[in-house]
């Protein structure tokens, strides 16, 4: 906490990122790099991967595959986003039988997942996740997905 001098009061060193009409969602194309199209493919089962799409880590890719992934600006987070806008505790993934499932742990910002904001959201394959200013994308293994339509 700091202190606000012109108030004299207390401030979280978190900061709100704007306001909810702010977050629309603009999904990403079809602009996965030939590596990323490489390390979704090379997946093993039960495990996904989160694509940094936007922000100070950008291109940075994340494997999830553990039961729980904490995120957060907390050091110890399994994914640590150093920025204002994301709380210590902000969210965990969790992983329960074939899905994953983004949880919001009570972050000032919140957590958004296909640009609506949820305390909790089972994440689909291509789901664009937003937790403060970063934009990811979440990918499941290719050997957990169904069947293709039609084939």
């Amino acid at each position: 906490m700091r202190r606000d001098a012109d108030a004299g009061r207390s401030v979280d060193s978190t900061q709100t990122f704007g306001h909810d009409s702010d977050l629309s969602f603009i999904p990403f194309g079809s602009d996965l790099t030939e590596a990323e199209v490489e390390a979704i493919g090379a997946l093993p089962a039960r495990a996904a991967l989160l694509l940094v799409r936007s922000g100070p880590t950008a291109g940075a890719r994340y494997l999830l595959d553990t039961d729980v992934t904490t995120v957060g600006r907390h050091p110890e987070a399994d994914i640590f986003f150093d920025d204002v806008t994301v709380s210590r505790r902000h969210a965990e993934i969790t992983r329960t039988g074939g899905f994953f499932e983004l949880v919001d742990q009570r972050s000032l910002n919140g957590s958004y997942v296909n640009g609506e904001r949820v305390d909790r959201a089972v994440l689909d394959d291509g789901a664009e996740v937003r937790i403060g200013k970063f934009r990811l994308n979440f990918f499941v293994s290719p050997l957990d997905r169904g069947p293709v339509a039609g084939g």
